[in-house]
């Protein structure tokens, strides 16, 4: 059985949607009530504004009928038109001899979006002096022959074709009933033969190697999703021996940090390996997000012109959302600390939301405050009976802070007399914190669990340091006082009938002293126990397991009174809101459920993730939950209304561990990476990273005053940080927050204060006490 050893130790030495995250795909044309169109344009000018947005076109009113029979030669003849226009004689002749081939009954059909290629030249018809023709993209209704298709566009390079009802459109009738010019035009799509795939890939890379550095790095973003659903369409298409090859000579230039979704990757050899593949049929659907400058952009855009090179161009339209941005290039340094996730990074508009980070006001009520013998607690944290003095110490903060959601924007329950009187301990406490920084750090007390052989899986500590709880491979929850005060179960019904209630001594009395003891085991989980969270009154404990379960025990029974099902896989963490009633769940089946205790189903569910939820942590205002990931993003939801109010990418691999600062601005996030990243709430931009690690960060705390920042690791360390000056000066200006441009200090050690060591005992819980003391919690490890 596992036992609970504390080792305390005063220590001097300094030693991993509602917003998808993507946007939907391309409506296309149905194929039945095709319009006949021009091959649509992209077109940088003054549609796309300064952030690169551009808006949809409606399409014109309907106008006169025109015969059918007129427009066969005139379709013809436009598109051999604007083909000479482009300069592109060879896609001109190949659409003659065809034309020839299939004589003069020409009817004409839409260009579906899986049949345009890259028509593309320069010309008058862009603003900018550059018109691509892509994959079914347009910034405006180009009429050829009198028919009209309504093109719109959602950003710079990733268009979409708006669905155009068969009928009148622009003053044309549309012609259905003869699709010859869509078989010809299809053709060009079949531009893309394997055995060219390496050329063009390599032909790419050449490109960008060669450019100048300032493009280089951010146009280097594209070979990786350029790879990947290149390799996929190859094994789609069932051209497996070409996949092979494509993936032997490439894979090795690939960043690092894709080198587990490359290993996922080689394995899919065979077009019905693609099909059970959550993680490949998520990359082909979902838009791979870059952001890159607009002058990087055009120098892309041109390259892609002059060699045609329609499949490179197919992909990007298809597949990749290109998030323009005005102004200088990011450097590589910049780049790196924001890419990594399954998806890319975030697009600039997911994190632009309002988000009220601010404190709730705290309620008013008379505290007493003892005078000299505050020592005179007893062990049971109790107070002595004093005369008391009358102070409204009970509201935390005076005025109502400006960033503060409304004080009933979500309904909080109301507290009762028990919560008030913690309050007022927690205060009193406080009252007696030491204050922390630099000169000051914590001493830490770590608890190692030995002889764990039932596998530690999860830890949590009560607010006021009373208990510890351990969540265990063998599905059991087990429950330490690490107080001189036992844990007692209430009497039962028969021996509480005998009680007066009208005692002072009420509660003590209907607590059972043969139920006494240190532990307490909980069965009721069939697998392995992953999350555990005390309630903030210390009346309940949740825990989560593999069986796909939450289940609420009563601390008072040490019985279980619910049970959750809302997951179908395991769920990975649970957490209970800062003011109780509330907590949220997070698993394998990728969403996150915000669930009440006196609701059997979830109130909200969180979708947006590409992969497993493996952590959860409330805001301290209760008003948002923010979610770490397997697809290596972190997501702030907003409670009321279940939307994705900020996407944060850089780590580079599983999120395993989040902290909100106590004053609710900032967030810090740890993963497998080894790798502690800060955030401004309020900006949605990255401010920090503090490196030092070795192995995977699986827990986070900030100090009760928000100066010490500690973070525990597999790699057997503590390490504290001073996060007050972390994130002074910050750099938050509008042009920072409108480009994602970001500047973090190369060195953080300078941000390190203390480094401690245990002997071979992976870190997986950390814990202030109300008065500013450090525990950690671990299992002892032989290896």
């Amino acid at each position: 059985m596992a036992a609970l050893h504390e080792e305390p130790a005063e220590v001097a030495a300094v030693q991993p949607d509602p917003e998808a995250g993507t946007p939907p795909p391309p409506p296309t044309v149905p194929p039945a009530a095709a319009p006949a169109a021009a091959p649509a344009t992209v077109v940088e000018g003054e549609a796309a504004g300064a952030g690169g947005d551009a808006a949809p076109l409606k399409p014109a009113a309907p106008g006169p009928a025109a015969s059918p029979a007129a427009l066969d030669r005139q379709t013809l003849v436009a598109v051999l038109q604007f083909l000479r226009r482009s300069n592109l004689r060879e896609s001109e002749e190949i659409l003659r001899r065809e034309a020839r081939l299939l004589g003069d009954d020409l009817g004409a059909t839409a260009l579906s979006p899986t049949s345009a290629g890259l028509l593309g030249g320069s010309g008058s018809e862009a603003d900018s002096g550059e018109a691509l023709l892509g994959r079914g993209s347009s910034a405006a209704a180009v009429a050829i022959g009198g028919s009209v298709a309504a093109v719109a566009t959602s950003s710079p390079g990733v268009a979409a074709v708006a669905a155009v009802p068969p009928g009148k459109v622009g003053g044309a009738v549309v012609v259905e009933d003869q699709p010859d010019v869509s078989a010809v035009l299809s053709a060009y799509n079949q531009q893309g033969d394997p055995t060219l795939y390496e050329e063009y890939y390599s032909g790419l890379k050449h490109f960008i190697e060669c450019s100048l550095d300032c493009h280089r790095a951010e146009l280097s973003q594209l070979f990786y999703p350029l790879f990947v659903h290149m390799y996929l369409e190859l094994v789609y298409n069932q051209h497996e021996s070409e996949a092979k090859s494509f993936f032997e000579r490439f894979h090795g230039d690939q960043e690092c940090y894709y080198q587990d979704d490359l290993r996922v990757l080689s394995s899919l050899t065979k077009k019905e390996h693609m099909k059970g593949n959550e993680t490949m049929l998520d990359f082909r659907t979902s838009k791979f997000v870059l952001r890159i400058s607009r002058d990087s952009y055009q120098l892309l855009k041109r390259h892609l012109q002059e060699k045609q090179n329609n499949q490179i161009w197919n992909i990007v339209q298809e597949h990749l959302y290109i998030d323009i941005f005005d102004g200088m290039p990011r450097s590589k340094q910049q780049i790196d600390a924001m890419v990594g996730s399954l998806a890319g990074e975030a697009k600039r508009e997911a994190n632009k939301a309002k988000v009220f980070f601010g404190l709730l006001k705290e309620p008013e009520f008379d505290v007493p405050l003892d005078d000299e013998d505050e020592e005179g607690e007893n062990e049971e944290g109790k107070p002595k009976k004093k005369k008391p003095k009358k102070d409204n110490v009970g509201s935390k903060s005076k005025k109502q802070d400006p960033n503060a959601p409304p004080q009933n924007r979500i309904p909080l329950p109301e507290l009762k007399d028990s919560d008030k009187l913690d309050k007022v301990m927690n205060m009193k406490e406080a009252a007696r914190r030491v204050r922390l920084g630099p000169e000051c750090l914590p001493s830490i007390c770590f608890y190692t669990f030995l002889n764990a052989y039932q596998g530690l899986t999860a830890v949590d500590i009560t607010d006021d340091s009373s208990m510890i709880v351990g969540g265990f491979a063998d599905s059991t929850v087990r429950v330490w006082s690490v107080t001189p005060k036992k844990l007692r179960s209430v009497k039962t019904a028969a021996d509480l009938s005998l009680i007066d209630k009208e005692s002072d001594d009420v509660l003590e009395r209907i607590m059972d002293e043969k139920t006494a003891s240190e532990l307490k085991i909980l069965y009721g989980h069939s697998g392995p126990v992953y999350g555990t969270s005390f309630s903030p009154d210390r009346n309940y404990l949740l825990s989560c397991s593999e069986d796909g379960t939450v289940r609420l025990w009563s601390l008072q029974t040490f019985t279980c009174l619910v049970g959750y099902k809302g997951h179908n896989y395991p769920v990975w963490d649970t957490q209970f809101s800062p003011y109780g009633y509330y907590f949220v769940s997070g698993g394998h089946d990728r969403v996150a459920r915000l669930w009440a205790t006196d609701h059997y189903q979830p109130l909200r569910i969180f979708a947006g993730h590409l992969a497993d939820v493996t952590c959860t942590r409330f805001h301290p205002n209760s008003n948002y939950i923010a979610t770490g990931s397997a697809d290596r993003t972190i997501r702030l939801w907003d409670v009321l209304n279940g939307n994705c109010v900020r996407i944060f990418t850089g780590h580079k691999g599983p999120i395993h561990s989040l902290a909100f600062s106590p004053n609710g601005r900032f967030l810090a996030t740890g993963a497998t990476d080894g790798r502690v990243l800060l955030w401004d709430i309020g900006h949605g931009l990255m401010v920090g990273e503090l490196k030092g690690h070795t192995d995977t960060i699986y827990a986070l705390r900030f100090s009760r005053d928000g100066e010490i920042l500690a973070s525990g690791s597999m790699d057997n360390t503590v390490r504290l940080w001073d996060a007050v000056k972390a994130f002074e000066d910050l750099e938050t200006d509008d042009f920072t927050t409108a480009t994602g441009h970001i500047n973090l200090p190369e060195n953080s050690q300078d941000l390190l204060l203390g480094t401690y060591m245990t002997k071979s005992t992976p870190v997986v819980h950390l814990h202030f006490t109300r008065r500013n003391l450090l525990l950690a919690a671990g299992a002892y490890s032989s290896q």
